[in-house]
């Protein structure tokens, strides 16, 4: 059995002053039934998730009570690829035939700095500055670079792309391209990232209505198919956020095991996927994505960043609505807004950020702490 994904909405990232998390949240939940032409009542389920905009059970005093299973997920920043997972599994079992995935989150502004025992850790970890995300991941990213030569013209490149995109994409927040020499210049935030390599805390919902595939035309001339979802947490050994030790012997990341896991449930390898979304917490992430994904050699991304590979036009496509680094992060709906632009480009719908050639297969992938990844595969 196929799962469909017959209806998409999302609410404007960055930020909505006037709105809660959850009402954004249900914004965004109107707009994917309106899409399915279906109403809340149809809904059997409910999977979904935020960090601090409230609890996502409560969307139904937004949109009615129904009685409708509705299940809580958090898992970080791959909150919105694990709530997918489960959607996808409860088709999959048989045990419903439609239901609805939804992601929302209203961060205050600043760097998220959480508190190390609520992770597991002592507080001798946040006193180190540890705990401050920016921090470690300019630390993954110089020992990335020391490792496969990658350069800071690759770290600028991947950025300069992202707000491009972002210029083109209506929902985004930040809607200004921004050139090579700004971005390059801009205020060094922890070596080696900058002011405009990182993404920022932000506000906005996404949602999407999916189905058994066998019933899916029946709501949309355009259904979507999500032929694969794998969620994978760390191994021992792997170089992850929040990790107060490393090993001498390094493991995969779980992203790594995460997509080998998705192609072989979909039965297809990373040369037939057309258009991409990769976690760009910052834009050593995404450098560093691109190969854990399989999408090529670790130390190639040079080449292909200063070849133009990954833009709208190039050979492999990469976040195309501008990713984190234009949007902001809404935890809990920023794994959904990927798959959402996903559907976008698979239905031809991007306007001035379509990618050229009718792509037919679509892949996201979500990375959140302390070490969880999310894959999806996509296609028409």
């Amino acid at each position: 059995m196929d799962v469909a994904i017959i209806g998409i909405g999302l609410h404007p990232f960055g930020r909505s002053p006037e709105l809660t998390g959850q009402q954004q949240g249900a914004n965004a939940v109107r707009a994917a039934l309106a899409d399915a032409g279906l109403q809340w009542k149809d809904m059997q389920f409910a999977y979904g998730g935020s960090q601090d905009g409230g609890n996502a059970d409560a969307l139904v005093n937004e949109l009615g009570l129904t009685g409708l299973q509705f299940t809580n997920i958090w898992n970080g920043c791959a909150t919105g690829g694990s709530s997918l997972h489960a959607a996808y599994t409860a088709i999959k079992s048989g045990e419903y035939d439609m239901g609805v995935v939804v992601g929302f989150d209203k961060h205050p502004r600043g760097a998220f700095n959480p508190k190390p025992s609520d992770w597991g850790l002592d507080n001798w970890y946040g006193e180190s500055g540890m705990m401050l995300t920016t921090q470690f991941f300019a630390m993954k990213t110089q020992r990335y670079m020391h490792d496969h030569g990658i350069t800071n013209d690759a770290l600028i490149r991947v950025a300069e792309k992202a707000f491009y995109n972002g210029s083109l994409t209506s929902t985004a927040w930040r809607r200004e391209a921004l050139s090579y020499e700004q971005i390059a210049n801009s205020q060094m935030v922890s070596d080696p990232l900058r002011k405009y390599m990182f993404c920022s805390p932000a506000e906005g919902g996404a949602a999407l209505i999916l189905c058994n595939a066998d019933i899916a035309r029946r709501y949309t001339r355009k259904p979507v198919l999500l032929k694969a979802a794998a969620v994978r947490t760390r191994h021992y050994g792997s170089f992850e956020v929040f990790s107060p030790s490393q090993p001498m012997q390094v493991a995969d990341a779980p992203t790594v095991t995460a997509s080998k896991a998705a192609f072989e449930l979909a039965g297809i390898g990373p040369q037939e996927v057309d258009v991409l979304q990769l976690q760009d917490t910052d834009s050593g992430t995404e450098v560093i994505h691109m190969a854990e994904n399989g999408f090529c050699e670790h130390g190639e991304q040079e080449q292909l960043l200063r070849d133009g590979a990954t833009r709208i036009d190039g050979a492999m496509p990469v976040n195309t609505d501008g990713g984190c680094l234009a949007n902001g992060e809404p935890v809990g709906a920023s794994g959904l807004r990927q798959v959402h632009e996903i559907c976008v480009q698979l239905r031809g719908e991007g306007g001035n950020r379509q990618v050229p050639g009718s792509p037919k297969v679509g892949y996201t992938h979500v990375y959140g702490a302390p070490g969880i990844s999310g894959v999806n595969i996509l296609t028409v």
